[in-house]
């Protein structure tokens, strides 16, 4: 029976004809009507209205049509009228109206019969489920109906009951998670296979609601999970099998070790699945992806199957094969102009990114063995899809197996080099795809050791026959060239550019477009080396700009323009002469004309005039005016943001290119990232205008400042926006600075409202990666502004950040914990967890700097604020995590060497953990500690020279350990050698016999890696030669050694290099030490620096 009148339902079915009308004005008009006469005048009577109409309704379409408006209406943002604030439009009806609704609705669930209707009912069902969960509210009679409908008689009730719990699982409070292990068995249990996947995806959607200690009660559910898989395989039902590896990859995801005990069994399945060609490709790569998504998330557990590695390696090589179906020839193929033809969802594709995940994932050791069992064979086989496969899993491999392969890059060369002399057209392109992988992931030493190798072969490809080969062979120099310095590439310059000039003549628009890249690349490494080129290319360059294209020459120009000015780059201003201008006039003329949103050039045009600024420096300056506006207006733009509220907006924003879409409270909203990337690369540009021009770009600094990088700094839609922006400010601080003078009251205002806006995201920021870029823009801005620029306010919002970020780093810390206590034995942390790590490693270095560079500039004043933090400084000093004890210790030797002798004051807090940071088995530490302790001499005064003297044993103690030499040791050992320096040294020093322990503190040396120590060490050294100290004079030979190698080693610079090399040459002179006989102990080119130095 109704609850409503009859002409209201007249009213509504009207309505809803009129909303699916396929004329535009009467739809727009029913839009109208629905948002003002019913949404907004009587928002429980469209609700009631809509239920009903599922319920009498005789038409499906209408029945689903009604549906899905109901959910679209209920999730609608409407205003409190007791608040300010706003709910979803259900939750803001009186509760006796909720509960009409509800009910009627749950009833139009139990009585549907036709599928695709209740799916939508259902949908809406879920939709209020939802908004009650999230406003911590309840539906009690949902759950209860959901499990009486997931034992019903009628399978599309039990499939529908399933299907809710999937899109709700928070409906399941935690005093009923016990009752759905029941009722999750007997759906995976049940006979119809679409109940049994409606079962699967509703566990795997429940189960990564619940937290992790919970989740190990539901692990005896995966045997009767897997058994749902062989039968639809058996049945060749590709699709129902889809379904069901997408739910068992959602909980690998969240927990791959459910399954340890039945790995095997599982990994034995899948293979059989990537193995039936008589299946749907998709569910063979979908049982692919689940096995690639074990080695992301359990890598030991893969490695511990016997069979894993070795099938899925087989698998992938296999699937890699199955390429050029009905193109033998490879005609069609290399006739194709679009090179970025969509190919993700092919076999071959899918094989090669899940080689390149198993590789990274399980490491050279793992991987490399079965992969070299295939490839020679392959290699050798008479298949070209055998042979292209085997060189594809080479480039797809060798970044995960850099560290075993590099030691044998000749053999692999060995394997790929060939390849490019190939019969088949697309084996050669492979061989230069290998190529161009390789000297990226081993950079450095394929330039170095195999250019000779790598460059003889791939130059004479770019004379092939196709011009897909030669454009890749292009594509694959860039790679090598983009890595190789220019003494490497000088001697093949002639080779490698007469070969690209001739392919800009070539009648394929890629092929000119890939060949200006790549001679822009070789341009860009070259430097002033590519000079003797300029006379020829240039001019060529300067044509291609001067012509009037036709549309599809757009991207050609753009290369053009963008190889035009790293030439110009490399080359400098002095060889353009007055090319340079003309370049920047015709750059100019381009942006003039660019009329279309679309125009590539636009792009290109933002990095050509950053580039130009480089080159001409402050001569670029006349420029500005026509650069800047259109380059303000992208870095102003605002965030183009679209609420999507049904599936065919979804659907349509889907279909473009640079949306990502959120889900977001039942909704989905849709940001359109290609302009916000436009946003970022505006303000990384005018960064570079700020650094490069400074003073000169004063008359921009307040616009920017206000309208563009201080939003920035809280523009949370983008977070390179923010990072840029952050980038920016210091910049656009020092031209601000440079043009009025650091003191000057125009100044001083631009800091005011910058240092509030910059102290106001440090407590805002939430992405711990991008909050260390804030504490970075922070102390950078401090550095601009220099010696007390901070007043008390500024200080105490700083402290006030820190100890919030302090407190969150706490608890991501505990939570990490506790999640390492729930890792099973052999399992290793997640890849996640060690971002998140590196992340927090990094936020406390930056925030380090933040500390040392408010001591610096405030000294003493900055003693009140900080000391609130000392908590933290207790208790991150004696952690067990390295990281807090080393983060604590820095900040410890800041107040030791910017506060002088106010620093006793904190001398409970800080001699402890410097005795015991000087015997800390990590070198950072030690490091940090002996820094501390020989600040504490030199600066902190008489009080702490009792203390410092004491500290001599342990200084010793760190420079006398049997790994005080070695990489990663030597630092704190250096820096210990130079504290002791400071201890005999100091004015206070109560060091009782200095000549007995001088002797000692000579074995220390050298100090031939830390510039910071070695000034201190051998300024010492000088003293004791010049004053003739017996010490020096019985160790000479030590002496003049240990000076020799500190110059050698450029750890002295200056005065203070020019006065250990006077005192040396005092003391051979003084003592008749055999120079000769040590210095011929050194290299050639070090003892003709060290003679002219010395002798």
């Amino acid at each position: 029976m109704s609850l409503l009148p009859s002409e209201i339902h007249s009213a509504l079915a009207q309505l809803l004809q009129g909303l699916q009308s396929k004329e535009n004005n009467t739809r727009s008009h029913a839009e109208e009507q629905l948002n003002n006469d019913w949404i907004v005048a009587r928002p429980d009577i469209t609700l009631m209205g809509l239920v009903e109409h599922i319920q009498a309704a005789q038409e499906p379409g209408a029945r689903s049509f009604a549906a899905v408006l109901f959910r679209r209406v209920a999730t609608k943002s409407r205003k409190l009228p007791s608040s300010e604030g706003a709910k979803e439009l259900f939750l803001t009806l009186q509760q006796p109206q909720k509960l009409a609704i509800r009910e009627r609705l749950l009833e139009c669930l139990q009585r549907e019969t036709l599928k695709e209707v209740r799916h939508k009912i259902g949908d809406a069902v879920a939709e209020i489920a939802r908004q009650y969960t999230e406003d911590n509210q309840s539906w009690p009679e949902l759950l209860q109906v959901l499990f009486i409908a997931s034992q019903s008689q009628d399978a599309g009730q039990r499939e529908a009951a399933f299907r809710i719990f999937t899109s709700t699982p928070a409906i399941i409070e935690k005093q009923h998670e016990d009752s759905v292990l029941p009722a999750f068995n007997r759906g995976f249990k049940d006979s119809e296979t679409v109940v049994r996947i409606a079962a699967m995806e509703a566990f795997s959607s429940f189960f990564a609601s619940v937290n992790k200690k919970a989740q190990k009660k539901y692990y005896p559910l995966v045997p009767e999970l897997l058994n749902i898989l062989p039968p639809m395989k058996e049945a060749g039902d590709s699709e129902s099998l889809m379904k069901a590896f997408i739910a068992l990859i959602e909980l690998a995801e969240e927990a791959p070790t459910m399954f340890k005990s039945l790995f095997h069994s599982l990994v034995q399945f899948s293979i059989t699945v990537i193995q039936d060609k008589d299946l749907d490709n998709s569910v063979r790569q979908h049982a692919l992806e689940l096995m690639g998504t074990f080695a992301d998330y359990s890598a030991a557990m893969c490695k511990k199957d016997p069979s894993y590695t070795s099938e899925m390696v087989t698998q992938c090589l296999s699937l890699m094969t199955d390429v050029g179906a009905d193109d033998d020839d490879a005609s069609e193929w290399n006739n194709t102009d679009d090179l970025e033809a969509e190919e993700s969802d092919l076999n071959h594709v899918a094989g090669e990114q899940c080689m390149d995940r198993l590789a990274n994932k399980l490491g050279g050791q793992a991987v490399l063995p079965p992969t070299f069992n295939w490839l020679p064979q392959m290699m050798m086989s008479s298949s070209w899809r055998d042979r292209h496969a085997a060189l594809m899993a080479i480039s797809a491999i060798s970044e995960g197996c850099r560290d075993l392969m590099e030691g044998e890059l000749d053999k692999v060369l060995g394997l790929v080099v060939p390849a490019l002399q190939d019969s088949h057209p697309r084996v050669r392109w492979a061989g230069c795809n290998a190529l161009g992988q390789m000297s990226t992931d081993f950079a450095g030493t394929m330039q170095e050791k195999y250019h000779q190798v790598v460059l003889t072969s791939i130059i004479p490809v770019l004379n092939s026959a196709e011009p897909r080969i030669q454009s890749h062979a292009a594509a694959a120099l860039v790679n090598f060239c983009e890595e190789a310095e220019k003494a490497i590439l000088e001697p093949y310059l002639d080779d490698l550019l007469s070969h690209l000039m001739r392919l800009l003549q070539s009648p394929k628009r890629y092929v000119q477009e890939q060949a200006l890249s790549t001679i822009a690349t070789i341009a860009d490494s070259a430097e002033t080396a590519f000079g003797k080129y300029y006379d020829t290319l240039m001019p060529l360059l300067f044509n291609v700009l001067r012509q009037e294209q036709e549309k599809e020459y757009r991207l050609l120009r753009a290369k053009a323009m963008e190889c035009a000015t790293l030439i110009a780059l490399a080359v400098g201003k002095e060889k353009m002469s007055q090319n340079a201008f003309e370049l920047v006039q015709l750059l100019g003329s381009i942006q003039e004309k660019i009329t279309d949103a679309d125009d590539p050039q636009s792009q290109y045009l933002l990095h050509c005039w950053g580039r130009m600024c480089r080159v001409l420096c402050q001569d670029f300056v006349p420029y500005l005016a026509g650069v800047m506006p259109p380059l303000l207006e992208l870095a102003g733009a605002k965030a183009d943001i679209q609420l999507l509220d049904d599936e065919d907006q979804i659907a349509n924003v889907q279909q473009d290119e640079g949306w990502e879409l959120v889900p977001l409270k039942g909704k989905v909203i849709g940001i359109k990232t290609s302009t916000l990337e436009d946003k970022h690369t505006a303000i990384e540009l005018i960064a570079i205008y700020a650094q490069q021009l400074e003073a000169a770009f004063e008359q921009y600094v307040l616009e920017i400042m206000e309208k563009i990088t201080l939003p920035g700094l809280a523009f949370f839609f983008h977070d390179p926006v923010r990072i840029a922006s952050a980038k920016c400010v210091p910049l656009l601080l020092n031209a601000y600075k440079k043009a009025h003078g650091e003191r000057s009251p125009a100044m001083a205002k631009l800091w005011e409202s910058t240092i509030d806006k910059v102290l106001e995201v440090l407590s805002a920021e939430p992405a711990i990666d991008t909050l260390a870029e804030m504490y970075q823009c922070f102390y950078e801005s401090v550095e601009v502004l220099g010696k007390n620029c901070l007043n008390s306010t500024h200080m105490a919002a700083f402290i006030e950040s820190a100890k919030s970020t302090l407190e969150d780093y706490q608890v991501r810390v505990k939570k990490r914990a506790e999640e390492q206590q729930e890792i099973e034995d052999g399992e290793d942390e997640s890849e996640e967890t060690m971002f998140a790590i590196e992340d927090d490693q990094t936020l406390l270095s930056e925030m380090n700097k933040a500390f040392h560079t408010i001591f610096k500039n405030q000294e003493t004043s900055f003693l009140p604020a900080w000391s609130r933090l000392l908590p933290f400084y207790n208790a991150f000093i004696t952690s067990s995590d390295s990281t807090q004890r080393q983060w604590a210790l820095c900040i410890m030797d800041d107040v030791l060497e910017f506060c002088g002798e106010q620093s006793w004051n904190y001398q409970n807090h800080i001699r402890q953990p410097l005795i015991t940071g000087m015997r800390d088995e990590i070198p950072a530490n030690r490091q940090a500690a002996c820094y501390g302790v020989g600040i504490a001499a030199q600066r902190g005064g008489p009080a702490w020279s009792t203390f410092t003297s004491e500290s001599l044993q342990a200084l010793f103690e760190a420079c006398q350990l049997p790994h005080a030499r070695e990489e990663d040791h030597v630092f704190a050992t250096e820096n210990a050698c130079a504290s002791i320096a400071k201890i005999l040294k100091a004015p206070s020093s109560k060091v009782t016999n200095p000549q007995e322990i001088i002797p000692h503190w000579i074995n220390t040396l050298p100090v031939v890696n830390d510039e910071e120590a070695a000034p201190y060490a051998y300024m010492y050294l000088a003293e004791l030669i010049e004053q003739m100290n017996p010490a020096v004079i019985s160790a000479a030979d030590k002496v003049f050694i240990s000076i020799t190698l500190a110059l050698e080693a450029e750890t002295l610079q200056g005065q203070t290099a020019q006065r250990a090399a006077a005192s040396a040459k005092k003391l051979v002179q003084a003592t008749g030490i055999d120079a000769d006989r040590i210095l011929n102990t050194l290299s050639p080119e070090t003892q003709q620096i060290i003679r002219a130095n010395l002798l």
